[in-house]
């Protein structure tokens, strides 16, 4: 699965989802996280611990 985090244009980051591993950002300027590393800050978002930015 891959989604840009600004659909209006194809110059954003984007988030990458494989098997193993989740990356996001661009080329030269990116953080790879691994499925279990994933899971933790999806659950941490599910559980109202993360949320927007003000």
């Amino acid at each position: 699965m891959k989604v840009s985090l600004c659909p209006a244009c194809d110059a954003c980051p984007e988030v990458e989802a494989t098997a193993e591993t989740v990356r996001i950002g661009e080329a030269g300027n990116e953080v790879v996280l691994r499925k279990d590393e994933w899971n933790v800050l999806v659950g941490l978002i599910e559980a109202g611990r993360l949320g927007r930015l003000a």
